[in-house]
């Protein structure tokens, strides 16, 4: 298999649907589709279309542009005419056919209509004689979770109009509208066995049945563009084609310019896919492609990259608000469930990445009138951490620290947890939880002054100084010249992990300038790799090196030496922050960002993958895109400038 298949495209709708699939035309795992709809957006994502396969008819020749992977086989093997893929700014295939005479060359491109259910596939002859294509799409309308079988319920009638057919697998599903410049041949049949790969490797079911109803034929000419598409709201074919220009032109102003390959311009186009639209008008973030959702402490996190740093300002005011809408208890959720219910709300962090969020876009935009209306939900947090509020978050009042957690809860991003098994149990008073908690009192303190609010501000700097006077003198683990990971009571864990970082990272110290630049020093000596930091030391004899095998073996693995982006981040700013931001810290940064920014051009084309395998080759795992890996890099990017 060519390590084609290895490399992923995605396109995104700014609703949550999307569509993806390996640039050689394969599915090789259940996230894969043609169309993916997001029949609740966000939320509620179903595969409709797992693919659509191309075929080139030459007189009596055919030619098959697309693969497909069985039990023990590849067939067909259309990747063999590949000749590019390109993002420039929407997905591009230019296939190569030699023949007697010359060669045939086609381009496809592929985008979805923004805001709409709706992927659409043009294509064009750019050299050689005319030509028939024929494309059959694939079935299933599943939840994009799980799998499909061929069974009894699915619907397989057709409904066949001039230059339409629709049908509906499922009643609970929309419609789904094929629309099309050619003629529909019905030809339906299931197909048995589809292979993933990825997901055999996950230990998961690798295998799919889809029906194929038939097959759409569009004739190719000189100059004339033949287009498909699979839709939930048709509309006039004209209008879908017309839609790739709006599309380019949108992504054009998104960047900044119409560089394609500039690293800052690619960067923010890849930051725009996780932006999406909610049923209620106001946007959130989705953590990453394919299979999550839009998460409170992914979400705050990434918030400034995606935002800020590229001036998206009402975009960020109205993610703010989604989240301060669904507060409860002094705390944000830590995910919207995919089904609508009761928000979980089983985070210490998220809430104190949400007030970094708002002081920052305070900072960045100068909306203060957006910060005042947001201003009494950080009230709100100070008095339920304060009081106490769920799973044991409370200020400690001896203190100062916040404390946080049972052995039953996984409260921070190392949540990693099966059943009762939690792989990184950090219940108590962990120190990344300290910094966060230590800097959301300062940037409450600041934002009471200057609205007026002087209690406020004179009970969080009370508790800003109490948790600064307390950290250092108990968090300093002398021998390893660094910070413990957590303390809980007379424990202290000493596993070397990149939580530390924020320490020094956030605006506000909490750490004298020898005990940060000892930190920078102990994380870049123990932890820093060329795709982000390791989530645990190499010398810790609980360390795992390569992610991969079933859920179990995954997770186990997760936050126990997994390479993680995102943090990544915070010890480049850290780092700069103890160098003082001289040109040569800023060389040693850039030449630091290098391996992802050529990673662009890897695993998922054109975005930053979650994670990476601690061990040497770094190869990437987990989502293809992520929305802290590709905001944090950015954000440091433009910080560079």
């Amino acid at each position: 298999m060519s390590p084609e298949f290895s490399r992923e495209w995605l396109e995104t709708n700014g609703i949550g649907g999307f569509a993806s699939g390996s640039i050689t035309g394969a599915v090789t795992r259940r996230y894969h589709a043609f169309l993916c709809a997001a029949t609740r957006a966000p939320q509620q994502r179903a595969v409709l279309v797992s693919k659509i396969e191309e075929t080139i008819a030459l007189g009596d020749q055919t030619f098959a542009l697309s693969a497909n992977i069985w039990r023990g086989a590849i067939s067909p093997r259309g990747d063999q005419f590949l000749k590019e893929f390109a993002l420039d700014p929407l997905p591009r295939w230019t296939y190569e056919i030699p023949l007697p005479t010359g060669t045939l060359r086609l381009e496809k491109t592929l985008w979805m209509r923004r805001e709409s259910n709706t992927s659409i596939a043009s294509y064009r002859l750019l050299e050689g004689p005319l030509c028939r294509l024929s494309i059959r799409p694939f079935v299933t309308g599943r939840d994009y979770h799980s799998t499909h079988r061929a069974n009894p319920d699915f619907n397989r009638a057709t409904q066949i109009l001039p230059r339409q057919m629709t049908m509906q697998p499922y009643p609970h599903l929309p419609a789904i509208h094929f629309l099309h410049d050619g003629e529909f041949l019905p030809a339906g049949d299931w197909f048995h066995f589809f292979e993933w790969p990825i997901e055999a490797e996950r230990g998961l079911d690798p295998h799919e049945d889809a029906w194929g109803p038939g097959t759409f034929a569009l004739e190719l000419g000189e100059q004339k563009d033949a287009v498909f598409a699979a839709t939930t709201a048709p509309a006039p074919l004209e209008t879908l084609f017309g839609s790739k220009e709006t599309e380019i032109a949108r992504r054009t102003q998104i960047a900044g310019g119409a560089n394609w390959n500039e690293s800052e311009n690619r960067l923010k186009r890849a930051a725009d896919q996780f932006i999406v639209k909610r049923e209620d008008g106001l946007h959130t973030v989705l953590a990453g492609y394919h299979w999550f959702t839009d998460w409170g402490r992914d979400t705050m996190i990434a918030l400034p990259g995606l935002c800020l740093t590229t001036r998206r300002f009402d975009i960020a005011a109205s993610i703010l608000r989604s989240f301060a809408q669904a507060m409860s208890q002094g705390m944000i959720p830590n995910r919207f469930p995919e089904a609508g219910e009761t928000p979980d709300f089983n985070t210490v962090d998220a809430t104190l990445w949400f007030v970094n969020a708002v002081s920052r876009y305070g900072d960045a935009s100068d909306d203060w009138d957006t910060v005042r209306e947001l201003y009494p939900k950080l009230c709100e947090t100070l008095d339920w951490h304060l009081a106490g509020t769920r799973f044991g978050i409370r200020a400690d009042p001896e203190d100062g620290l916040l404390r946080a957690g049972d052995s039953h809860s996984q409260l921070t991003w190392m949540d990693a947890k099966i059943g009762d098994t939690a792989f990184t149990p950090r219940a108590g008073k962990p120190v990344e939880i300290q910094a966060l908690w230590h800097n959301a009192l300062c940037e409450t303190a600041i934002l009471a002054r200057r609205f007026g609010d002087e209690n406020t501000a004179g009970i969080a700097l009370e508790w800003s100084r109490k948790a600064e006077a307390n950290f250092a003198a108990k968090f300093w683990n002398e021998a390893e010249g660094c910070l413990f990971d957590c303390i809980d009571g007379d424990f202290r864990d000493g596993a070397i992990r990149p939580n530390q970082i924020l320490a020094v990272s956030l605006p506000n110290r909490i750490l004298g300038a020898e005990l940060e630049k000892a930190v920078v020093a102990v994380v870049e000596r123990e932890l820093l790799t060329p795709y982000g930091l390791r989530s645990l030391s190499l010398r810790d004899s609980r360390y795992r090196g390569t992610y991969s095998g079933d859920s179990w073996a995954r997770d186990s693995a997760y936050h126990q030496g997994t390479v993680w982006t995102w943090p990544l981040g915070a010890f480049l700013s850290a780092y700069l922050k103890v160098n003082g931001g001289s040109n040569e810290a800023k060389i040693q940064v850039r030449q630091w960002l290098a391996p992802l920014i050529a990673h662009l051009d890897e695993a998922g084309i054109g975005s930053i993958s979650e994670i990476f395998d601690g061990d040497a080759p770094h190869t990437p795992r987990g989502c293809i895109a992520q929305a802290w890996s590709v905001s944090e890099v950015l954000r440091v990017w433009k910080e560079l400038k």
